[in-house]
């Protein structure tokens, strides 16, 4: 439909009668929203795509029990995420659309852009980092190409939606500070730069209230703060309040069918709780999600999408360890391929994101099939049984012969998708013990040995690291992944990935350890804004590998650093990039922002900027990168604002969290806040005030004696009615009246 034609019913819906607007405030089944034929408007549908879509043109589930058609595995949010490349994510997002439009659908569900919280969480793998900046640029970045195909996006899960434990009732009770800058940023930031059609509530509550009953999520900060204006649809099942849900800023129930809360609806306008102008702004909204409907089916080149999803997938994978430059394997050797993921890779994640995927490359197909050019000579062992369904020890020997008699022996491991699946978390991070075992016992007898791992969220390497020569983190790669992984370990690919989570030596070290998943319907927040790596360079906790982390097959190096203030509370980051080895190869270039400025404790340094380049060998580049002003904010709860405050800045390119390259320092004036004293406004707060400050310690007469540092620490946090109490001095009322009038903002 055209945007005009789409524009001049979704007014006319308004004319309906107001039973008839309760009926479309939910589906009209499972994957549709309810048609308006009289007004000329289809029905829009709706299918699961953080990473491929999952259209059921047949039986309808949410969990992915039936069979979805056919669509390609691009890689999940977990690659995505160690791209960190927004146009790895906006080639994704526009071949999504492209099937979506093929398909007939019209709301692609996804991206899923919750922060990693945790490591435990069951569906790290379709989410892309720790860190709501990098989070935010992908998200919109693939929000803008997906939409540019015509389809819309459902960006999910909207908010502090960072476990499946208790998902459908947990309480997630944060401090709006670390909401502020952890959780909502990614969300701000693909609404305020890609527009997405709707926005999609997530199941658990926020501080005690579900995020779908939510006013001061869905309204206040989603609509008058960040000036959304498109459709906010539930998760599936997800209203317990039809009501309350409607007047808090929810426009559309999914699935259909739940007759019962239309009930409700027309209940409380015959009771006066709500009036027929109160459903008009929904169904507006709703009707306008046709502008998604296209005219014509698209047709989607499935086969050209499987060499994007290789293409995509060769970018992700993580080149953890090195040692002796054992990868890429050299030409004439001999190899052995060890695991059960070598022939049957694991490369998605459970549960609703789901893809029925069109092919998959398995990575010993494509690993024989590069060897025969390399002149490499390759065995196979199953090594273990992924569904303990062989005999282990058997498996075993066989692996441990191939790698006796090969040059470099490598080892697929990973985790199974019925541990990393929609519905449930993890309880550890280890790998299964019969393939740690089986790693350290090819360790030993191998010449080399290279280790690729498959795993949605992060796995702990401890107990066999320092036995292997190389690790090659995949993570999950979608159904290209087999073959990306052989061009690396060949060298046909150069590696370039990047942690976009941290791994830890322990789960324990983990800042979430003590609050998750929480106990008795809530899971507090604890660790505050120190979430992943800003928990583990701040407190110094040493970490196995930190975010950012990832090696390639040639050098970088970076040099020239200039920072140029752009304005009060902006800047401009330069630095040269030189590729000084001798392969081809992509770097990323990670600006990190670190002060002490404020009354806030700030974490050891923020990923603020980032930009990967690519250079051959000898290249140098020029890479600029903006600093806007909410790169120098925090969240200030006493004025509910983001505020710069006053001092120095280092402006920090590093290799990754923990390894700072280059730095410079900048001085910010920072926001002049002018707040009004009281007698209950604490003794620092008088001291330090921009208008009256150096007048108080005059009015009080600590400029006739000498007051020690260690008095003045200790009164700081008096309010100054409890000082004039205590300290005895006779201190005139009228002159501190003065003072509280001469503090007020002009």
């Amino acid at each position: 439909m055209t945007d005009q034609t789409t524009s001049a019913a979704s007014r006319d819906v308004t004319s309906l009668p107001a039973e008839r607007k309760a009926q479309l405030l939910s589906g009209q089944n499972f994957w549709e929203t309810e048609p308006i034929p009289e007004l000329q408007l289809p029905a829009v549908k709706l299918a699961d795509g953080t990473y491929g879509l999952r259209h059921q043109s047949g039986r309808h589930d949410h969990l992915a029990v039936f069979e979805s058609d056919p669509a390609t595995c691009f890689p999940p949010g977990v690659a995505i995420g160690s791209s960190w490349n927004p146009t790895v994510a906006a080639r994704l997002g526009a071949a999504l659309g492209k099937e979506a439009l093929a398909q007939g659908v019209h709301i692609v569900l996804g991206p899923g852009i919750n922060i990693k919280r945790s490591p435990l969480c069951g569906r790290n793998f379709e989410y892309y980092s720790e860190d709501p900046h990098l989070t935010g640029v992908l998200g919109a970045a693939f929000t803008k190409a997906l939409q540019a195909e015509g389809p819309g996006v459902s960006v999910k899960h909207f908010a502090a939606n960072n476990q499946e434990t208790n998902r459908q009732t947990i309480s997630s009770d944060v401090d709006e500070r670390t909401l502020r800058e952890i959780y909502l940023p990614a969300f701000e930031q693909v609404v305020k730069e890609a527009q997405p059609a709707t926005v999609m509530a997530s199941y658990n509550k926020i501080n005690g209230i579900f995020a779908s009953a939510n006013p001061w999520l869905l309204t206040r900060v989603l609509r008058e703060e960040w000036g959304f204006d498109g459709a906010v649809i539930s998760d599936w099942n997800a209203v317990t309040d039809r009501v309350a849900s409607l007047i808090a800023g929810m426009d559309l129930e999914m699935p259909g069918g739940t007759a019962a809360h239309d009930d409700d609806i027309r209940g409380a306008l015959a009771s006066g709780l709500l009036a027929s102008a109160d459903l008009d702004t929904s169904v507006q909204r709703i009707a306008a999600l046709t502008t998604h409907v296209p005219s014509e089916q698209g047709v989607a080149d499935y086969d050209a999408h499987h060499f994007i999803a290789r293409e995509l997938a060769a970018e992700c994978a993580v080149l953890l360890r090195n040692e002796h430059q054992v990868l890429p394997i050299p030409d004439g050797v001999r190899v052995a391929i060890i695991g059960e993921f070598a022939e049957a890779l694991r490369y998605q994640g459970g549960g609703s994101a789901h893809v029925n995927a069109t092919r998959i490359d398995q990575p010993l197909d494509a690993i024989r099939d590069l060897a025969i050019e390399k002149g490499v000579s390759v065995t196979y062992a199953r090594g273990f049984s992924i569904n303990d369904d062989a005999d282990e020890a058997a498996l075993s020997l066989e692996a441990l012969e191939a790698a006796r008699r090969s040059d470099v022996a490598v080892v697929f491991a990973g985790l199974s998708e019925i541990v990393e699946s929609e519905g449930i978390d993890r309880s550890d991070i280890d790998l299964p013990t019969a393939q740690v075992a089986l790693i350290r016992a090819v360790a030993d007898v191998a010449h080399r040995t290279v280790v690729v791992l498959a795993n949605g969220g992060i796995v702990s390497l401890e107990g066999w690291h320092d036995d292997v020569d190389a690790i090659l983190e995949g993570f999950l790669l979608g159904q290209g992944g087999g073959h990306a992984i052989a061009d690396i370990l060949f060298g046909r690919a150069n590696p370039s990935g990047k942690l976009a989570e941290s791994i830890p030596l322990r789960l324990n070290d983990h800042p979430s350890a003590l609050n998750f998943p929480g106990e008795q319907g809530h899971v507090r927040y604890g660790e505050g804004v120190m979430v992943g790596y800003r928990y583990f360079s701040t407190f110094d906790q040493p970490v196995r590998y930190p975010f950012g982390h990832g090696l390639t097959y040639t050098q970088f190096s970076t040099s020239n650093l200039r920072v140029e203030l752009t304005a009060d509370d902006t800047a401009r980051v330069s630095v040269d990039v030189t590729n000084t080895g001798k392969r081809a190869g992509q770097h990323v270039v990670q600006v990190y922002i670190a002060t002490e400025a404020g009354p806030v404790q700030r974490p050891a340094r923020e990923l603020r900027g980032f930009d990967k380049v690519a250079l051959d060998p000898g290249e140098t580049s020029t890479v600029h990168l903006d600093l806007p002003r909410r790169a120098f904010t925090y969240w200030d709860i006493q004025h509910e604002r983001w505020v710069v405050a006053a001092g120095d800045y280092r402006v920090q390119v590093a290799a990754d969290a923990n390894t700072v390259l280059l730095e410079n320092v900048i001085r910010l004036a920072g926001d002049r806040i002018v707040t009004e004293l009281t007698m209950d406004t604490p003794m620092g707060e008088w001291f330090d005030h921009p208008s009256v400050g150096g007048k108080v310690k005059e009015t009080l007469g600590f400029t006739a004696v000498e007051v020690s540092p260690e008095h003045l620490a200790m009164m700081a946090s008096m309010t100054m009615r409890q000082f004039v109490n205590i300290s005895g001095l006779d201190i005139p009322a009228s002159a501190l009246d003065e003072l509280i009038v001469a503090s007020r903002p002009n």
